[in-house]
């Protein structure tokens, strides 16, 4: 969402600069066609921006969101149909009224002008402080029960693990390193949109799952219990399992190095389907990766089947739960 604010900054800044561009040169001391014509575009432009933001709020709502493609072809067809119908309403509207002239500019243009820089200003402070600092995310599924339950709205800590400059992998400033039981929201892992894993294409999305593997560990799941560096982990008291029943192990044939292999390449969901659920591994997380898994263990889809995570594409750390109201908090 935080470039897509800032590219819609862009746009605005754009439009802001040019605008000035034609006042100092008195292109706006009356009202004239080509007043009338920039009004216009002005009005395209706000439409455009309108219906943009709103199809990416409703996209977001539904979870269809997308991070790695900045605008859908969904998004930009209904921005360009409200910025034909908002460029023919600044045209009528030019038509049909007047607007005087004052201090030696037309006050239709003066409006806009100052509009132009109010949602410029606006989107471009918007888009920085969701970009650097903090981020709404919404939970898309129950595999974080009862932690976080389907709906509940929360805000992300992104400036924790550094600032990611963009579009590089590299980060700057890290107040600390990820830890194990940190939640995190993180962009999935795949570089195919093509790629089906969870029953569908993940490409782009965002996730939340808990850290549960650092790098370097020797993880395991043995009839639904994790297993760490050979040792049975810590209780986890944040840990919900709602299946009595438990997979067998359904990996025996497979090569503990082919299996680790598999595992990298997000192969084994594809491959055991739920059979690895209950018995997964052991795999030794990668260097610079993390092995995550959901709360409600028996229904998430995460790690065990797709595969670690790297550490560029972790966005931030689950902070506060503002909505709803009765669920407001920290957190364990």
């Amino acid at each position: 969402m935080e470039e897509k604010l800032f590219w819609i900054g862009v746009l605005m800044g754009v439009h802001l600069f040019i605008s000035h561009h034609l006042k100092e040169r008195g292109k706006f001391k009356a009202h004239t066609r080509f007043t009338r014509v920039w009004h216009a575009v002005f009005a395209a432009l706000v439409s455009f921006v309108g219906a943009v933001l709103i199809t990416v709020s409703l996209d977001n709502r539904r979870g269809d969101v997308v991070t790695s493609v900045l605008f859908s072809g969904r998004q930009l067809g209904f921005g360009l149909l409200a910025a034909c119908a908002g460029a023919a309403y600044g045209w009528w509207r030019g038509l049909a009224a007047k607007p005087p002239v004052k201090d030696g500019v037309n006050t239709a243009m003066k409006e806009d002008m100052e509009w132009s820089e109010t949602i410029f200003s606006a989107v471009l402070l918007a888009s920085v402080v969701m970009y650097l600092f903090i981020q709404a995310f919404k939970i898309p599924s129950g595999s974080m029960e009862s932690t976080y339950l389907i709906g509940d709205h929360l805000f992300v800590n992104k400036f924790i693990y550094g600032f990611r400059i963009p579009y590089t992998k590299t980060k700057l400033l890290k107040f600390r390193k990820v830890k194990r039981g940190d939640i995190v929201v993180f962009q999935f892992p795949s570089t195919d949109p093509r790629e089906f894993q969870c029953g569908g294409s993940q490409y782009g999305k965002d996730f939340i799952k808990r850290v549960v593997g650092m790098p370097g560990d020797k993880v395991e799941v043995r009839d639904g219990q994790l297993y760490l560096n050979g040792a049975k982990a810590p209780e986890e008291p944040y840990a919900q399992f709602v299946d009595k029943f438990r997979y067998p192990k359904a990996s025996e044939k497979v090569a503990p190095g082919d299996y680790q292999v598999y595992w990298e390449n997000r192969m084994l969901g594809k491959m055991f389907s739920e059979y690895i659920r209950d018995n997964f591994g052991p795999v030794t997380v990668p260097s610079g990766q993390y092995l995550v898994m959901g709360d409600n263990r028996d229904r998430s889809c995460d790690s065990r089947y797709w595969g670690p995570v790297p550490e560029n594409l972790i966005k931030g750390k689950a902070w506060l739960t503002y909505w709803p109201p009765s669920r407001m908090g920290f957190p364990d």
